[in-house]
């Protein structure tokens, strides 16, 4: 099954695609849009452009395993878009993601603000990675 990962943000949110039988993941990019009708319009774009049969949404756990506001807005966010698009959701610990995005880009010779814009498509693919290693 092709799988679309969905690292939700404030000011970006970085996706990424994978699948379960070759376990390939790749970052395919960042929305820069706030939530809204053209963040949702974009997302929409994302899913015809990649045809997921699944959704992966990256879950901020506390880092005590518990879950926060933003946890709730997560989960809002994907119940929302599983009744728009009727694809299954499925939500994964996105604890330190971002942290290994940082490291993969420490010294690639990227400026700080193209670092920003690969980091959350990063996050994403992190993200998906970790979901079908417990998939598998």
């Amino acid at each position: 099954m092709r799988y679309l990962a969905i690292d939700l943000g404030d000011k970006r949110t970085g996706l990424a695609v994978g699948d379960d039988i070759t376990q390939l993941v790749s970052p395919v990019g960042a929305i820069e849009e706030p939530r809204g009708i053209r963040f949702d319009e974009a997302i929409d774009r994302a899913i015809e452009l990649h045809n997921p049969g699944s959704l992966v949404i990256g879950m901020p756990y506390n880092m005590d395993g518990s879950e926060g506001p933003r946890a709730k807005l997560v989960r809002e966010f994907g119940e929302q878009l599983a009744a728009r698009t009727g694809l299954p959701v499925h939500y994964q610990d996105e604890r330190l993601t971002s942290e290994r995005a940082n490291q993969q880009m420490a010294r690639t010779g990227r400026t700080h603000k193209q670092k920003k814009k690969l980091r959350d498509a990063l996050a994403a693919a992190a993200i998906l990675r970790d979901f079908l290693e417990s998939e598998s």
